[in-house]
């Protein structure tokens, strides 16, 4: 077992603070590494993709859980898999998808580990189906702050906790997750344009439950009668008979691109609102005037375009990005439209911004999925006056019954965080039940008084 004291940051590149990294190799030594993380606690941590705090631990100690990484058992007649929680999805990929199995839930990045995506009980572009990751959670083991391993099955209160608590009940060691069958390693696509935000909706609205998976990206610098114009992209995995001869020869060939890795230094002002309009314009009018139906595109294409340029957090500078993300329900379409226009009209530059339709809520009391709409979008985190407007959309979206994704935030007031999550209180009391003495601990945990 290694460690080292260094800085740690989120994907957002914000707010980095010093811990102790500890790097396990075994059960055991993720046993030794809870008792001895000292005053400060511990927090479990993957491969860092929470945009904000929620994997940092200022002056204590962060696990690196990437070294327990196996694969325990496939069942490949039943379709589920028992692993541990280190593994990434792009790892289960690898291996799954040769034997016709693909992973049930993922989001815009594959390099995620399963006990990170039970921890943030991630969402994809099929939640109006499938749910969030932790449906499809059967079962994991997790070592709590007692130094006990415990099995934790579905239906139970410390499953809810865990599924969307960010790490803070105790540390996943291993999982079994139910897998989706796929006849290809190709996606058959959809794509179209949407006028405005009102036409997108309507169009999400009418025929999302045709398609598995659908996610809509939105210009939000657009302004008046193209305010939310967007490109709405929707699919399924490809069947064999879609595919042409050579497809066939190797259907569940997984196969992925790569660009070379972003610099490390990024010239100030490259996404300003000027250079982010642009590229806005030209990718809105990339996109088909009249419906494209039917192309086929491999997994990593459909799901995860960034993962092919390494360390593309760096284009925002040192200064890094935040990434805010919200839902509210259906019936408050007007609050979405307040909201989307507040944000065209503050001229916030953001490429990376996507809506999406959720199906419905999931268990874990702090899961962010409920049924209704979602959006997230990216900003450079020194844009002017950036943290007041993102304090009055939380309110605004407080006021409309919605939440703000804590996998994703960085800098929410703790006194809006009850009116979003009405299970706080559970979870707070379970944490104190299992963890009295605050073993597990982290920024985000501190910052929010979780």
């Amino acid at each position: 077992m290694s460690a080292e004291t260094v800085p740690v940051t989120g994907w957002g590149r914000t707010a980095p603070t010093v811990a102790r990294v500890i790097r396990p190799r075994t059960y055991q030594e993720a046993a030794d590494a809870v008792r001895d993380c000292g005053a400060r606690g511990g927090i479990p941590r993957g491969l860092g993709r929470a945009y904000g705090d929620a994997a940092q631990n200022a002056g204590g100690a962060v696990l690196d859980m990437t070294g327990l990484d196996r694969i325990h058992v496939i069942d490949a007649d039943d379709g589920t898999v028992l692993c541990d929680a280190g593994i990434s999805l792009h790892r289960l990929m690898e291996v799954l998808l040769p034997l016709g199995w693909f992973v049930p839930v993922t989001p815009g990045t594959r390099y995620v580990t399963v006990g990170g995506a039970i921890g943030a009980d991630i969402h994809g572009k099929n939640h109006h189906v499938s749910g969030s990751f932790a449906r499809h959670v059967l079962a994991f083991e997790m070592l709590t702050a007692d130094g006990e391993v415990r099995s934790v099955r579905q239906g139970t209160p410390l499953f809810d906790a865990t599924t969307g608590g960010m790490g803070l009940t105790g540390v996943i060691l291993t999982a079994t997750v139910r897998l989706q069958p796929v006849e290809s390693a190709l996606m058959s696509v959809d794509t179209e344009r949407a006028a405005d935000l009102d036409d997108l909706m309507a169009r999400l609205t009418a025929t999302d439950h045709r398609y598995r998976y659908s996610v809509a990206w939105i210009d939000l610098l657009a302004r008046g009668a193209a305010t939310g114009r967007a490109v709405l992209t929707r699919g399924d995995h490809a069947p064999l008979d879609a595919l042409d001869a050579r497809a066939r020869r190797d259907p569940l060939a997984f196969r992925t691109s790569r660009l070379p890795a972003a610099p490390d230094v990024i010239p100030s002002g490259l996404l300003s609102r000027t250079t982010v309009g642009l590229f806005n314009e030209l990718w809105y009018r990339k996109a088909p005037r009249a419906p494209r139906t039917g192309q086929l595109q491999r997994i990593s294409t459909f799901f995860h375009p960034l993962d092919g340029v390494p360390h593309w957090n760096r284009v925002y500078g040192r200064g890094g990005f935040v990434q805010y993300q919200f839902v509210v329900g259906h019936g408050q379409e007007e609050a979405l439209r307040r909201i989307v226009g507040r944000i065209s009209a503050h001229r916030c530059p953001s490429f990376l911004a996507v809506l999406k339709r959720f199906g419905e809520a999931d268990p874990g009391w702090l899961s962010f999925p409920v049924p209704g709409w979602t959006l997230a979008l990216d900003v450079p985190a020194g844009l002017p006056g950036l943290g007041g407007f993102l304090d009055e959309l939380d309110a605004e979206v407080a006021a409309a019954g919605g939440r703000v994704y804590l996998a994703k935030d960085s800098r929410l007031r703790p006194e809006l965080l009850a009116r979003m999550y009405p299970r706080l209180d559970d979870f707070r009391a379970l944490r104190a039940e299992l963890d009295p003495r605050g073993v597990f601990t982290s920024d985000l945990s501190r910052r929010l008084a979780l």
